[in-house]
């Protein structure tokens, strides 16, 4: 249901929110390899979630990437939305353009309950809540 640019993404920004600070900003080469995504790759999906307000960077010799206070609060919704779009997530997922509640393809009603779920904990759940579960090993992320 997530694109790999979306996994990618949520997988950089919660490294960055558990690894980095204003005072320790973190650059996109030192990313790549605890996250296994190529470096091209991340950079790029960081230089997107940066002018979204996602993500906070600054250049220079002291420059990377990392989260402030506002970015801790983005929703997860938000950096899939930058990834993929808006509409991804509504996307039937045989991918039949005219699929709808009207003209339902065999997965539409199965699907539709946990579509919802999701989304709804995806609008819910913000970069700081999963920091946090992180943080006390509710949940992990290999870094």
């Amino acid at each position: 249901m997530f694109s790999n640019s979306s996994k990618y993404a949520l997988k950089a920004v919660l490294y960055l929110a558990v690894n980095s600070s204003e005072s320790n900003k973190i650059m996109a080469k030192n990313i790549s390899g605890p996250i296994n995504v190529p470096q091209a790759y991340i950079s790029k999906l960081l230089q997107d979630l940066t002018k979204h307000n996602i993500v906070s960077s600054t250049r220079g010799p002291h420059g990377g990437f990392y989260l402030n206070e506002n970015n801790m609060k983005t929703p997860l919704i938000d950096i899939i939305s930058v990834i993929d779009g808006e509409n991804k997530l509504n996307a039937c997922l045989l991918s039949i353009e005219n699929c709808n509640a009207e003209q339902p393809c065999p997965l539409h009603d199965f699907a539709a309950a946990y579509r919802v779920n999701l989304l709804e904990n995806l609008e819910n759940k913000t970069v700081g809540d999963l920091a946090e579960d992180i943080s006390n090993q509710k949940s992990f992320l290999p870094l």
